[in-house]
């Protein structure tokens, strides 16, 4: 009984469920026109033995992400989190500078919290005139870099450009979508853990 006893005690050591992964989005990773069931977060929770907590709203922008995110940390006191933010404020056209700076805060407040930033790079359409784009494109690389962070790639980037996996506003991804996008940040996932043994 006792050597049945220590292997379980070592089976259930060895799980990684005590890995917290905060999503701090917007209406990309907050199941946007579909049931929340439906969305890739709730799907990725099926398929990984991170805890998910989608802290992602519709609309929500750096300001507000920043906004939030004192309370969201003490409550959940994640080991990583992912900010899927900036893709409003570009959509609105607010200045690159105070996107960077309240990415910059965001960052900072997860260091100080002692959860590991994880920095996804966004994208804005074309129309947006072609200095704002490069701009705002490249403020993810620089922030990256500054705090010396892992830049995801941005999971829409191969969705986007297929209509098929688009809704009719051609900025969200529609239902067929979420599974590749939860693949997507599966792979992510475990490059991550190989990273962090």
């Amino acid at each position: 009984m006792r050597i049945i006893f220590l292997l379980l005690i070592s089976l259930i050591s060895n799980v990684t469920y005590a890995d917290k992964l905060l999503i701090l989005g917007d209406s990309l990773s907050a199941a946007y026109g579909m049931q929340q069931h439906q969305g890739w977060p709730a799907l990725l929770q099926e398929n990984t033995q991170w805890q998910l907590v989608n802290a992602s709203i519709s609309g929500e922008t750096t300001s507000g992400g920043l906004a939030r995110l004192p309370a969201l940390l003490t409550e959940h006191q994640p080991d990583v989190v992912l900010i899927e933010l900036g893709g409003n404020d570009g959509l609105r056209g607010f200045s690159v500078e105070l996107i960077q700076a309240n990415l910059s805060k965001i960052i900072t407040l997860v260091k100080q919290h002692n959860a590991q930033p994880l920095l996804m790079q966004i994208r804005i359409p074309p129309n947006y005139g072609p200095r704002y784009v490069r701009q705002f494109t490249a403020l993810y690389p620089q922030l990256a870099e500054k705090h010396n962070i892992t830049l995801w790639p941005f999971f829409m980037d191969s969705i986007a450009i297929n209509s098929e996996l688009m809704m009719a506003d051609g900025i969200h991804p529609n239902v067929a979508a979420q599974p590749m996008i939860s693949d997507f940040v599966a792979d992510l996932l475990k490059d991550l853990e190989i990273q962090n043994k």
